[in-house]
């Protein structure tokens, strides 16, 4: 398989984590002499309509691997919806969040045709769960099956970017954002959606993943980068399962799904003692927008007090 190797920056040959330019040379040197050094954290991508390989570093949020894959392959960076991982097909089970493994293929899918399509709305939930790339693109994630949009059929699928709500511009807009819209539309009214689905034609130049070709001298097949600080971490299943708990739960309540919002509830929460101290710790936290309920907040704070107690772990082990 051909590699890419448009232009080749200077953060193919550095960590994530640079030293900054602007510092003192003694300053510089005496920190690299102090620190161990971190190895170069390079990932495979590819598009996933079909394309060459091309080899990805230097970022640390989505923002910036968007821009790194589009100068990778002479793209516009919002040309990009959204990521999979390990998959080119529109898995959102496979969806990139907030972290990432250090063997992980990540496929950019772009946008493709666009269409607009008229919803009568006859009943509250319309049936679906919404996500976002974290770069301004609002989707669907899950359809509820027997729900208002699965009856349309193939009019409406799961991976459809939500570009506006009959005129209103939604690129920009948070997943909770858009969520909220579509529930406050009356029962009884048509609304129109402008929808862009991802290109699915193609799949000429997909390859199969060579496991020679990972980063073994970092990763163990456990470990991952957590995308909003670039650290690499030891990949955790008690952990992982408070997240999945959690995340179903904001999909309930708030027809969202937000793996990165999940895990950060978790942070906040795991090492209170009572529901009370977890409340004032999201009304000061920077989650304090969401305007959570305090039901709702109970109900995280019994996932997250399940998953501590191991509750969760011997459910799954079951």
């Amino acid at each position: 398989m051909p590699f890419v190797s448009k232009k080749k920056s200077k953060d193919e040959h550095t960590s994530l984590t640079e030293t900054s330019m602007s510092k003192p040379s003694g300053e510089k040197s005496q920190r690299q002499a102090d620190e161990p050094s971190k190895p170069k954290l390079v990932f495979h991508c590819q598009l996933a309509h079909g394309s060459p390989t091309g080899l990805i570093s230097g970022f640390s949020n989505v923002k910036e691997l968007y821009s790194k894959i589009a100068e990778c392959y002479d793209i516009q960076a919002n040309e990009i919806l959204f990521c999979t991982l390990n998959t080119h097909k529109v898995d959102m089970n496979k969806l990139l969040g907030g972290q990432i493994g250090l063997e992980d293929f990540i496929f950019a899918h772009l946008k493709g045709s666009v269409k607009t399509i008229q919803v009568f709305k006859g009943e509250p939930a319309l049936g679906l769960t919404i996500t976002d790339n974290g770069a301004g693109y609002a989707f669907i994630k899950r359809i509820k099956e027997g729900s208002i949009i699965d009856k349309l059929g193939d009019q409406i699928k799961v991976g459809d970017h939500i570009e506006k709500i009959n005129d209103q511009d939604l690129i920009g807009s948070r997943h909770f954002e858009v969520a909220k819209m579509l529930k406050d539309i009356p029962v009884g009214t048509t609304f129109t959606l402008k929808l862009v689905e991802p290109t699915r034609e193609g799949f000429l130049n997909i390859g199969a993943r060579n496991s020679k070709q990972v980063q073994k001298s970092v990763a163990n097949g456990k470990q991952t980068m957590r995308m909003k600080s670039g650290k690499v971490e030891e990949r955790d299943e008690f952990v992982d399962l408070a997240v999945a708990k959690i995340n179903s739960l904001l999909e309930t309540f708030m027809g969202i799904h937000d793996s990165d919002l999940a895990q950060t509830i978790w942070e906040l929460g795991r090492d209170y003692q009572n529901p009370h101290e977890f409340i004032e710790a999201i009304a000061n936290s920077e989650i304090s927008d969401f305007g959570f309920g305090e039901d709702f907040v109970f109900d995280l704070w019994g996932a997250i007090s399940d998953a501590r107690d191991g509750r969760l772990m011997a459910l799954n082990n079951q």
